[in-house]
């Protein structure tokens, strides 16, 4: 399973414990959120609003151009078709006007020029010459008979009333599909004849398969009832209604979006043939023109994507850098601050046990001074020097004034010593003046203390106050985390020619794995409630940093817990801060060198 916790910034789960109870904490996830979003709101929304507006932009270009282009199929199709059928329509024309009735019905005359019209411009697959009375005077080719009469309603009718017809397609007399014309062609007698010619339809066919460049497009022509003239693609055969609606008025070509029978849309060109009941018609899929436009935009798309993932990455690294930077610099000032507090407080602790030992001595030189007079004049007085009772009690006098003598000194000793300086010290005599003020809680509660050392140890330079605070903040822990009738050893020991160890180890409740990298933090304890201020470990670890030295813990629940300080001899001419606990040889109980975890 993924362990996202070790991409946690440092910052995220920050509490500020300096924060009084009426104040709102300082969040530092709150100001990372904030830089996040602002950037992100700030560098994106002008690249999106970009996207969009190309987005809208190049789409509205290609429907823009698709729509231009199949206007301009659609027209230039339809003058092809249109000159396509005037111009035959011309060549019936100029046939009865060169020619006389009975010169059209003469034997082989029209056969003659069936066959020239076939050899000049094609498609013509029958001729044939009505009178007046609707009598087929003459043919030639298969598509009509002799002596027929042509029925009211046909083709004669409409170009005896209009001077031309142009017929829908239909079957012939073979089954083969043609398209007839007609032209009226009067008489200078008075009357009139009508010539008809017979096309095939596969010069539409073959025509509308010219127009169709894209898999996708359909071109076809219809009449003006809708029915197929040519075959479709995907709106039926020939003969069959395409369900689509035509416009009412297309003398211009109109080209609009439409839906087919699927409910799909379509764009549509159509335009209306002119001079004929035909009506051309090019259909080209919506998805196809949004095809061609969406293939530069997935590019598009897949650079915008990448571009954004760029930018999200290095915003939030950037913020994340930034947030850590300005947490790890409010952190050391603010342990800085407390560090300075707490030796304040230690300097006032000094003072106070100055003042407290010397007012002290003065009545304490006098209880000496009386109660040796008392055994001067009991010893003197006869009566009273065999009383060993009252010799006994001021003996027990003297004895008391000596012992709180004893402890004056201690304190004016160790109030000496908070100032700050350089001088020889040894790490025994100052760990075992620091243990005699824990001795009658020791005392008290059962607890064994040892010092014990290994080999030789050398005086060498070092500031007194700072190790006696160093040793007195992990003895006082020591004692904290032990029950009454627990055991607090320590071991000192020289490590290598430079150096120098100091282990404590108690057999107190011990810290639980996941709060040792924690230990050394300002502000974090391990005390229930408000026992701990959580700034004891944190300026003893700034101490033995400014001091040139190392310290790390190892620690197990319920089994104890041991510090190992190392200390060089020399001290450095700079003073080092660090924050962070490093790992670094220690030193085990037996005297032999251990391995030391990060804390």
């Amino acid at each position: 399973m993924l362990n996202l916790s070790r991409f946690k910034p440092h910052f995220w789960d920050h509490v500020d414990a300096a924060a009084g109870p009426d104040r709102r904490p300082f969040s530092f996830r709150r100001k990372w959120l904030m830089i996040v979003a602002f950037t992100t709101v700030v560098t994106l929304a002008p690249l999106l609003v970009m996207a969009l507006v190309d987005y809208r932009l190049t789409r509205q270009a290609f429907e823009t151009e698709a729509t231009l282009m199949v206007s301009r199929v659609v027209s230039n199709s339809r003058r092809n078709v249109t000159f396509m059928l005037a111009q035959r329509r011309a060549a019936l024309s100029l046939i009865a006007r060169d020619n006389t009735l009975a010169g059209l019905t003469a034997p082989g005359r029209l056969m003659g020029l069936l066959s020239h019209l076939q050899t000049i411009m094609g498609g013509f697959i029958g001729l044939d010459v009505v009178d007046a009375e609707r009598r087929i005077r003459a043919f030639a080719g298969s598509h009509a008979l002799v002596d027929n009469r042509l029925k009211p309603g046909e083709c004669f009718d409409h170009a005896v009333a209009d001077g031309f017809f142009v017929g829908d397609v239909m079957f012939g007399p073979t089954q083969n599909h043609q398209l007839v014309i007609a032209v009226r062609q009067d008489l200078e007698s008075g009357g009139f004849f009508v010539l008809r010619g017979a096309l095939e339809v596969d010069l539409f066919d073959e025509f509308m398969s010219q127009l169709v460049h894209n898999t996708a497009d359909d071109a076809f022509i219809v009449n003006a009832q809708g029915v197929l003239q040519t075959p479709s693609i995907r709106y039926g055969r020939r003969f069959e209604k395409a369900l689509l609606a035509l416009p009412e008025d297309a003398d211009e070509t109109q080209v609009a979006y439409i839906q087919d029978p699927n409910g799909r849309p379509v764009l549509a060109g159509v335009a209306r043939i002119a001079d004929s009941p035909f009506w051309l018609l090019l259909i080209r899929p919506q998805s196809g023109i949004m095809d061609l436009w969406l293939k530069p935009r997935i590019r598009l798309i897949g650079f915008l994507i990448f571009s954004i993932a760029l930018i999200l990455a290095s915003i939030l690294g950037v913020a994340t850098y930034l947030v850590n930077r300005i947490h790890a610099a409010d952190q050391r000032r603010v342990h800085a601050l407390h560090q300075v507090e707490y030796a304040n407080k230690l300097a006032s602790i000094g003072r106070l046990a100055s003042g407290v030992a010397h007012e002290v001595n003065n009545p304490l030189a006098i209880i000496n001074q009386k109660a040796g007079l008392i055994k001067d004049l009991f010893t003197i007085n006869r009566e009273q020097a065999g009383n060993e009772k009252l010799i006994g009690l001021v003996e027990d006098v003297l004895a008391s004034v000596q012992r709180c003598g004893a402890i004056t000194r201690r304190l004016l000793d160790f109030s000496r010593h908070m100032d700050a300086s350089i001088e020889k010290v040894n790490v025994e005599n100052i760990i075992r003046q620091v243990l005699a003020f824990m001795e009658k809680e020791a005392q008290r509660r059962c607890i064994a203390v040892s010092v014990k050392t290994k080999g030789s140890l050398p005086e060498f330079s070092a500031d007194r106050g700072n190790l006696q605070q160093i040793f007195l903040n992990l003895i006082n822990n020591a004692f904290a985390a032990m029950q009454d009738g627990g055991r607090l050893e320590v071991f000192i020991q020289r490590q290598g020619a430079d150096r120098i160890c100091v282990t404590v180890a108690d057999t107190g409740r011990g810290i639980a794995e996941a709060d040792l990298k924690r230990v050394f933090e300002p502000f974090f304890s391990t005390r229930h409630g408000h026992a701990g201020t959580g700034l004891g470990l944190s300026v003893t670890y700034g101490m033995v940093s400014e001091m040139g030295g190392t310290i790390s813990v190892d620690s197990q629940v319920n089994r104890g817990t041991r510090f190992t300080v190392t200390l060089p001899l020399v001290p450095p001419a700079v003073a080092v801060q660090r924050h962070t606990p490093v790992s670094e040889i220690g030193c085990g109980d037996n005297g032999q060198s251990t391995q030391g975890e990060r804390a």
